[in-house]
Formats: structure tokens, C-alpha cells, sequence
């Protein structure tokens, strides 16, 4: 067991960490990005889902503990079959899927294999193509887990915040404050199965003109000031998908769920309830 109503299921060939809101409403399943835990969607977006009528679930991708870590690697076809999974065992599909960063790429993964299962998605921060600055950063904090090298903490909360929040967030010395007070609390601590996680983001396939045969409801949120994927990334699997819809949130970094949760969570119950209930 771990959190909440969090208890740990057998799952394609591993044990992954599930938490269901429960309830009767449609249901919303939520996959977070590389490094994250599933938890990072309760802040926000759950208490919104659940008041809103839904029934959410959250886990922890393969990896993040106490999900199976899988240190041996592991591809994002593993990912989008654990996704699979983790839907086929609430046995209420076809389902909402709302996924950010790696976690859009893996419902991205879902809607061209698995279109059966989801009955709209919502890809935030998202990307269907590699860049050499993704790629630079990522290969990067291979090399720091690699020589096991730390970075002075308020370095690394600095670092952290400067790539994830929105300059408009940073400019007030307040809220810069508290963000980097909260990122250094955090820790930085790289695990190995975050370590695996990484190794995904090496030579990933362009699959964006494959997004052209995706005909499930799609709505695309991009982050105006993202710097680690920028916003352009998201127009193109906008534009990619037909009949998606595209809108954008102004003053909000890669952490745009967490900066502009109002606007985010409106966005996401608006689209839920016009294509899911």
C-alpha cells in the first residue's frame, strides 16, 4: 500500500501503484511525465475531476517506486501496455486519458494502438518528435546520474525552475521564493528507475504524421513560456490530429498544470463534459 486509496496491482508482468478516486462517474485516467509520480496529480487536477463528477485514477509509471522499477530499461510500448492495463483492470472502458510531457506521449501511444480503450484524451505539454536541445538536456542528466555527480541544491532548484516555470512566475520574488523553496524540499535524488526512464528519450521516433490517423476526441494544451518542450511542439500535434482541438495557457511553463491550475482545470472539465458524459 502507499497513499490514499493507492494499493499496488499485478499489471502486465509487473506491480504498479494505483490510486482510484472510486465512485460511479465517467472515468478519467491520468499519466504523468518522466521522473514524476502520480501524485503530483492530486495537488491540483483530482480534487477538480472528482467535484466535477469523475471518477479519477492516477498511478505511478514504470520506474517510479513503488511501481516496479524496472532498472533493465524499458521502451514507451511497455508504458502505453501498462496504460492499457491499468484501464482493462477497472473494467469501465473506453475511458478518459489526460497525460503530460513523457505522459502525453505515452496516450499518444495509447490512441495509435489501443484506440479501443480511451474515449477522449487531453495531451498537455506534449510532443511527437524529438529536438536536440530534448535530447542535449536529457543526455545531460544521464551524465550527472552516470558520474554521480549532485548539484548544489539551490543550484539544482534554480536549474529546475528556470526550465519548468513561466518568467511571468519568476519575476514575482515572492512566488520565486516559494518555488524554489519547494523544488530544493523535493530533493533531487535520482533513483534508477528514474535513470531508465531517461534512457526513453534516446533516438525517439517522429511520429507525428502517424497522429494523422487518430480520430478519437483530442484536446491539446500548450504551455505558452514551456521551455523543456516548447509550445510549438504542441501546436504541431494540434495540427497533427484531426479534429483536435488546440488551446493555449499564457503565463505557464512545462509546469503549467501546477502554475495555472484554474485554467487547466477548466480546460480539462469543459472538454470532459462535452465528450465523455
Amino acid at each position: 500500500m502507499a497513499r490514499g486509496n493507492a494499493k499496488l496491482i499485478d499489471l502486465n508482468g509487473i506491480q504498479i501503484n494505483v490510486d482510484d478516486s472510486g465512485g460511479t462517474g465517467p472515468a478519467v485516467v491520468m499519466v504523468m511525465g518522466t521522473g514524476s509520480p502520480g501524485r503530483v496529480w492530486h495537488a491540483n487536477q483530482v480534487p477538480a475531476l472528482v467535484r466535477a463528477g469523475y471518477r479519477v485514477v492516477t498511478f505511478d509509471n514504470r520506474g517510479i517506486a513503488p511501481t516496479s522499477e524496472c532498472v533493465d530499461g524499458f521502451s514507451v510500448d511497455d508504458m502505453v501496455a501498462d496504460t492499457a492495463a491499468v484501464i482493462e483492470h477497472l473494467g469501465v472502458g473506453p475511458v478518459a486519458v489526460v497525460g503530460t510531457s513523457l505522459g502525453g506521449r505515452i496516450t499518444q501511444g495509447l490512441l495509435l494502438s489501443r484506440p479501443d480503450l480511451v474515449k477522449a484524451a487531453v495531451l498537455m505539454a506534449t510532443y511527437a518528435r524529438p529536438t536536440v536541445m530534448q535530447q542535449a538536456i536529457s543526455a545531460g542528466e544521464r551524465e550527472l546520474y552516470d558520474k554521480k555527480i549532485t548539484l548544489p541544491d539551490r543550484y539544482f532548484a534554480a536549474i529546475t525552475a528556470h526550465l519548468n516555470l513561466s518568467p511571468k512566475t519568476l519575476a514575482d520574488e515572492s512566488s520565486a521564493r516559494d518555488w524554489l523553496d519547494i523544488i530544493e524540499f523535493s530533493g533531487q535524488a535520482l533513483t534508477p528507475g528514474v535513470r531508465a526512464q531517461l534512457d526513453l528519450h534516446i533516438d525517439e521516433p517522429d511520429q507525428l504524421a502517424r497522429l494523422s490517423g487518430v480520430t478519437t476526441p483530442t484536446l491539446v494544451i500548450g504551455f505558452a513560456d514551456d521551455r523543456t518542450l516548447p509550445v510549438y511542439l504542441a501546436r504541431e500535434v494540434g495540427a497533427a490530429i484531426r479534429g483536435a482541438e488546440y488551446r493555449e495557457v499564457a503565463d505557464a511553463g512545462h509546469y503549467g498544470y501546477l502554475e495555472q491550475p484554474a485554467e487547466v482545470n477548466k480546460l480539462l472539465v469543459e472538454f470532459l463534459d462535452r465528450t465523455v458524459k
